[in-house]
C-alpha cells in the first residue's frame, strides 16, 4: 500500500492537468482495498474510487477527500477454460488493450472493440464503455464487487452482468460507488487471423481519424439519441476552437484535448461553450462521457 499527501491529480489521469487530493492511496492487494474501504466508513470521510483515470478530470485546487485507486497487484488475467467456453477473469486494473492481446492469443472474438479504448476493465464495466458498435454489456458475464453490506462493512461479493443496470454508458455502480474487483468476460471462439485482422482495422481507424497524440479522455461527449456528438460540434462551426489549452480537436471533433498548458478551468469553460452552441444551433444537449470530480 501506498500512501500520497497533497497527490498531484495530473500524474493519475489521462487529461494530465487538474489539482491535488488531500489523500491519494493505492492498493495493491483486494485484502489492503478491504481495509482501506472499512477505515474509510468508519471515518465517515469523503472518497473517491479512480480507476486508471482515463475518463475523470479534477477541477482545479483540492479534493478535500481520500482517492483511492488500485496498484499492479490487480491487472492479472486469468484463461478459463472447460472445454466447452473459455472465459478470461481480469482483475480491475488490466487494461483493455491487454485484454485484447490476450483475446487474440487464446483465438477468443468479440473483445476487439475495446483493443483501443483508453482504460481498464474495471472503469470499462463502471461506464459500460464501447466503440465501434460493441460494447462490455456485450461480453460481460459477471463481477467481482467490494460492496458495503446492511451494516455498512465492505465485502466482495460475485454480481451477474444482468444486475449492474448496464445502458448507454451507464452502470448502477455510478450510483452506489460499488467497486469493481475483477471481471470475468465470455467470449466466443473465433478464428485467430480475422481476429488479427479486425484488430489491425480497427487500429488504423483509430490513428487516422482520432488525436490520440494528444492528452485527451477519449470521446468527451455522450452520443445524443438520434444524434452524433462530433458531427453536432463540427456542424456548429466549432471544430479547433480554444479556450486557452484546451481545444476541440480538429482532427476529430468529439474529442477535447489538452494542447500542453490547459487547465481544468480551461477544459470546463470549452465543455460549457460547446454545449451553449450546439444547443443554440440545434435544440440538442449534449452531456459530458467524462466523470468531472467538483463540478
Amino acid at each position: 500500500m501506498n500512501i500520497i499527501d497533497n497527490a498531484p491529480m495530473s500524474k493519475y489521469t489521462s487529461f494530465r492537468c487538474g489539482g491535488r487530493a488531500k489523500k491519494l492511496v493505492i492498493c495493491d492487494s483486494v485484502s489492503e482495498l478491504e481495509q482501506v474501504m472499512n477505515e474509510i466508513a468508519e471515518s465517515k470521510e469523503e472518497y473517491l474510487f479512480l480507476g486508471n483515470g482515463s475518463n475523470t478530470l479534477f477541477l482545479d485546487g483540492v479534493y478535500d477527500g481520500t482517492v483511492v485507486t488500485i496498484g499492479k497487484g490487480f491487472d492479472e488475467i486469468e484463461v478459463i477454460d472447460d472445454g466447452d467456453e473459455v472465459r478470461l477473469k481480469c482483475m480491475a486494473a488490466a487494461l483493455l488493450s491487454k485484454i485484447a492481446k490476450k483475446a487474440l492469443e487464446e483465438s477468443l472474438s468479440g473483445f476487439e472493440f475495446a483493443s483501443g479504448i483508453p482504460g481498464s476493465i474495471g472503469g470499462a464495466v463502471f461506464m459500460n464503455a464501447g466503440a465501434y458498435g460493441g460494447e462490455m454489456i456485450d461480453v460481460l458475464e459477471s463481477v467481482e464487487l467490494l460492496s458495503p453490506n446492511a451494516d455498512g462493512k465492505w465485502e466482495l461479493k460475485t454480481v451477474p452482468a444482468d444486475n449492474l443496470g448496464l445502458s448507454y454508458r451507464h452502470s448502477r455502480l455510478q450510483e452506489t460507488k460499488e467497486i469493481v474487483v475483477s471481471a470475468t468476460l465470455r467470449l466466443p471462439r473465433g478464428d485467430r487471423t480475422e481476429i488479427e485482422e479486425k484488430l489491425a482495422e480497427l487500429t488504423k481507424k483509430r490513428t487516422s481519424k482520432q488525436p490520440l497524440e494528444f492528452p485527451s479522455a477519449g470521446s468527451f461527449f455522450k452520443r445524443p439519441e438520434g444524434y452524433f456528438a462530433a458531427k453536432l460540434i463540427e456542424d456548429a462551426g466549432l471544430k479547433g476552437l480554444s479556450v486557452g489549452g484546451a481545444q476541440v480537436s480538429s482532427k476529430h471533433c468529439g474529442f477535447v484535448i489538452n494542447t500542453g498548458n490547459a487547465t481544468t478551468e480551461d477544459i470546463v469553460d470549452l465543455m460549457h461553450l460547446v454545449q451553449n452552441t450546439v444547443f443554440d444551433k440545434f435544440g440538442v444537449k449534449l452531456e459530458p462521457e467524462v466523470r468531472i470530480i467538483g463540478l
